[in-house]
């Protein structure tokens, strides 16, 4: 019986995915998904009591499933990562949306933090490894913020930028959010070693 349950609410999870690549997300109805996937409309409810349970569970198996992170420990492979997964919401924006809206909405439960929460966190410390607790808490935030796809949503629909606009963006607040916590040798080299990349960028208005 639990591994019907389990398979019935992945069927549901993944027929909603695989909608998504033809209609937004309110045109997906329960009716709909339970004839796909064979199950009755009440099915789909006990699984999904509310359709913000359903965004949820969408947005989690896009992004565990469909459109991850690539693995990444350093500032560099925490950017190049980054970049990857805006181009990939470039590519469906229908699904990026849906991890935006997921994030923005009221969570319908209290989750732990999340993959990018931890992996971010990590890479700070890798960084910086001698900064203290509320330093690095805070430019992890920053970090994490614009790696989201919530940045990536904002990006595209009020300013008009695509995924490789949005990761410039990323690029110039991890060089600025690092720089500022490094110890005052080590910020000069990495302003001189990063001024090409950053020089040929637009002013961003970032904090």
């Amino acid at each position: 019986m639990v591994q019907e349950t389990r398979d019935t609410r992945s069927a549901v999870l993944a027929a909603a995915c695989t909608l998504l690549d033809e209609v937004p997300f309110d045109d997906i109805s329960y009716r709909v998904l339970g004839d796909t996937v064979g199950v009755a409309e009440r099915t789909v409810f006990r699984h999904f009591p509310t359709r913000a349970h359903l965004l949820t569970g969408v947005a989690q198996r896009i992004d565990t499933l469909e459109m991850p992170f690539a693995p990444f420990r350093t500032a560099a492979e925490f950017r190049a990562s980054t970049r990857q997964r805006f181009l990939a919401f470039d590519t469906a924006p229908r699904k990026a949306g849906v991890l935006a809206r997921s994030a923005a909405v009221s969570p319908v439960s209290a989750p732990e933090p999340d993959f990018l929460t931890h992996a971010v966190v990590a890479v700070v410390e890798h960084e910086l490894p001698g900064a203290n607790r509320r330093d690095l808490r805070r430019a992890a935030g920053a970090l994490r913020t614009f790696a989201a796809p919530l940045f990536w949503a904002h990006a595209r629909t009020s300013l008009g930028m695509d995924g490789a606009a949005a990761a410039d963006v990323l690029d110039v607040v991890t060089e600025r959010v690092l720089a500022a916590l490094r110890p005052a040798g080590e910020h000069a080299q990495s302003s001189s070693s990063s001024s090409s990349s950053s020089s040929s960028l637009p002013s961003w208005p970032l904090p």
